[in-house]
C-alpha cells in the first residue's frame, strides 16, 4: 500500500511539474512578444470581440494556475483550473479545424511550432494528465465508503468541468458565426435542373484544372509541375503526358495552362514562359524577364496577364505582358483599389475566359468584382448578392518582426470563380436568408450572374465528398468540372442557368 501511494504521489509531482513548466513557458512566451500574440488573437474567428480582454487573461491564469500548482493545499483547485483550461484550448482548435471557415495563424510559444493537428494531440494529452492528477491526488475523506464517494464526486466534477468548458467555447464559435456570416437578407434562388453527373477518384490533391481542348478536360499537378492528365467528357478514361523542357528555370510555382492545341507553362516566380503543342509535350523557350507575378492567364498565343507587387509602393496591380520580339509588359495600377494596404485589402482571384475575351477579379473580403477586357480596360465593376458590409479589412504591423498580418478575422465573401462566355460563377462564402446552416456543413454554394446586364441569375449547390470542399472548378457550356478532395466530378447546368449564356 505504501508503494503505491508514493508512486502516486511520484506520478502526480511530475505532471504538476509538467504543468507548470507548460503554463509558465507559455506565459513567459506570450509576454515576450505579446504585441504578435494580441494581434493573433484578434485574427481569430472564435475569439476576435474579445482580443484584448483574452490576451492578458490567459498570461494572468496561466501564471496563477502555476503557483496554486507549487503548493499541495491548493493543488487540488489548481489542477481543476488546468484542465478546464486545457479542454477549452482543445476545443477551440478542434472548432477552427472542423467548422470555422478561417483558420488563423498560429498564437506563439508553443503552438508556433507545433502545426494545429500536432497542437490538438499535445493538448489532448495534458487534458488526460490532469484528469489523472485529479483522480490520484490523495482523499481527504478516508471514512469507509468515503473513498467510493470522493471518487465519484471527482468524476461528476472533471465532467461538469468538461461540459462547461465545450459549451464556453461552442457559444463564442456560436456567436461569432452568426454575427460574421448569417445576418444577411438576402434571398437565393435554387431553380431545379442542375444535378451531379460523373465522379471519379485522381488519387492525389495536387491537382488543378489547367483548360480544355477538343472535348478533354488537362489538369496540372503542383506537386509533379510536368505532369498532364487528360480525362474525357464524361470522366470515364484518362491519360498521361509527360512535359519535356530544355530548362532547369522551372520552379514549383510553375502553371500549366492549356489553349487550343497549345499549351503555355508559365513561372511567375522566375519570369519565364514556355509553348508548345499538345502533340508531342515538348515545351520551347519563349520568354525571360525580371518581373515577378501570379495567376497568370493567357489571352493569345503572345499576350498573358498576371497579378504582380509594386516594388515601390508595395501593392498588387494587375497586367499585361506582350512576350513577343520585343517584350512589352503594361501595368494598370487603378484597377485593383486599395482601402487600407493595397496588398492583404485587395486580396482576391483572377479568370480570363478565352471565348468573351473578358477579364474577371474577384475579391476575397469584398461583395464585389472587377470586368475588364483583353487589354485590362475597366469595363465595369459589380457587387455580389449578399448584403453583408464588412468593415475593411485590418491589418496590423508588427514592428519588433517587421511583419504584417490581419488584425482581426476577414470575412471571405469569395472564395473562387469561373467565367464562361457571359456568365460569371462564384463560390460564395455568405450564407442567405432561409438557408439551412446544416446545408452549408454539406455543401459549397455557386452563384451565378450575367455580365451582359450585371445580373443575379441563380444558385446550386456542389456537394462535397468525404467531409472535402470545393477546391478548383471550371466551366464549358452546360457541364461544370470540379475538383473536390481526391474526386474529380461533373454536374449537368439545368436550363434555368444555360438560357442565359449569349447567343
Amino acid at each position: 500500500m505504501k508503494s503505491n501511494a508514493k508512486l502516486k504521489n511520484i506520478i502526480l509531482d511530475s505532471i504538476c511539474l509538467l504543468l507548470v513548466l507548460l503554463f509558465v513557458y507559455a506565459a513567459v512566451t506570450k509576454m515576450l512578444d505579446f504585441e504578435n500574440f494580441q494581434i493573433q488573437l484578434a485574427q481569430s474567428p472564435l475569439l476576435s470581440a474579445f482580443a484584448g480582454l483574452i490576451s492578458w487573461g490567459v498570461i494572468i491564469l496561466e501564471l496563477l494556475i502555476s503557483v496554486l500548482l507549487v503548493f499541495k493545499r491548493t493543488r487540488l483547485q489548481a489542477l481543476y483550473f488546468a484542465f478546464g483550461l486545457m479542454v477549452m484550448f482543445t476545443v477551440y482548435i478542434y472548432i477552427i479545424l472542423n467548422y470555422s471557415s478561417f483558420i488563423p495563424c498560429s498564437c506563439g510559444g508553443i503552438l508556433e511550432k507545433l502545426n494545429w493537428k500536432e497542437h490538438l494531440v499535445f493538448n489532448i494529452f495534458f487534458v488526460i494528465i490532469s484528469a489523472v492528477a485529479i483522480l490520484i491526488i490523495p482523499f481527504k475523506n478516508t471514512a469507509e465508503g468515503g473513498f467510493r464517494k470522493e471518487k465519484k464526486r471527482k468524476s461528476l466534477s472533471l465532467a461538469g468541468c468538461a461540459l462547461l468548458a465545450v459549451m464556453l467555447m461552442a457559444g463564442l464559435f456560436i456567436k461569432s458565426e452568426n454575427m460574421m456570416r448569417y445576418d444577411n437578407s438576402f434571398i437565393r434562388r435554387y431553380p431545379q435542373g442542375t444535378e451531379k453527373k460523373y465522379d471519379t477518384q485522381i488519387q492525389y490533391n495536387s491537382f488543378y484544372f489547367s483548360g480544355f481542348s477538343k472535348g478533354k478536360i488537362y489538369l496540372g499537378n503542383t506537386s509533379s509541375p510536368l505532369l498532364v492528365t487528360e480525362w474525357d467528357s464524361l470522366l470515364r478514361s484518362n491519360a498521361k503526358h509527360k512535359i519535356t523542357v530544355n530548362s532547369h528555370l522551372l520552379s514549383t510555382a510553375v502553371r500549366l495552362k492549356i489553349i487550343d492545341s497549345s499549351f503555355y507553362l508559365i513561372d511567375g516566380n522566375v519570369a519565364s514562359i514556355f509553348k508548345g503543342s499538345i502533340s508531342n509535350w515538348k515545351a520551347r523557350y519563349k520568354w525571360n524577364g525580371s518581373i515577378r507575378f501570379t495567376q497568370p492567364q493567357v489571352i493569345d498565343s503572345v499576350h498573358i496577364s498576371f497579378r504582380t507587387i509594386d516594388k515601390q509602393s508595395n501593392q498588387s496591380e494587375l497586367g499585361t505582358l506582350y512576350f513577343g520580339n520585343p517584350s512589352k509588359i503594361s501595368i494598370k495600377p487603378d484597377l485593383l483599389q486599395k482601402q487600407v494596404d493595397g496588398m492583404f485589402d485587395v486580396d482576391g482571384r483572377f479568370y480570363y475566359d478565352f471565348y468573351s475575351q473578358k477579364h474577371v477579379y474577384i475579391y476575397y473580403y469584398r461583395n464585389e468584382f472587377i470586368v475588364a477586357d483583353q487589354n485590362l480596360n475597366l469595363a465595369f465593376r459589380s457587387n455580389t448578392i449578399d448584403t453583408l458590409s464588412p468593415e475593411k479589412v485590418k491589418v496590423a504591423y508588427i514592428s519588433s518582426r517587421g511583419e504584417k498580418k490581419f488584425a482581426a478575422p476577414p470575412v471571405i465573401v469569395n472564395k473562387s470563380a469561373a467565367i464562361h462566355k457571359n456568365l460569371l460563377f462564384i463560390n460564395s462564402g455568405i450564407i442567405g436568408r432561409y438557408e439551412d446552416k446544416k446545408m452549408w456543413n454539406q455543401a459549397s454554394v455557386i452563384d451565378v450572374y450575367n455580365l451582359n446586364d450585371r445580373s443575379y441569375v441563380s444558385s446550386f449547390y456542389v456537394y462535397h465528398i468525404e467531409n472535402k470542399k470545393l477546391k478548383d472548378f471550371i466551366v464549358s457550356d452546360n457541364q461544370l468540372y470540379a475538383i473536390i478532395g481526391t474526386h474529380l466530378v461533373s454536374y449537368v447546368l439545368g436550363s434555368g442557368i444555360t438560357i442565359h449564356y449569349k447567343k
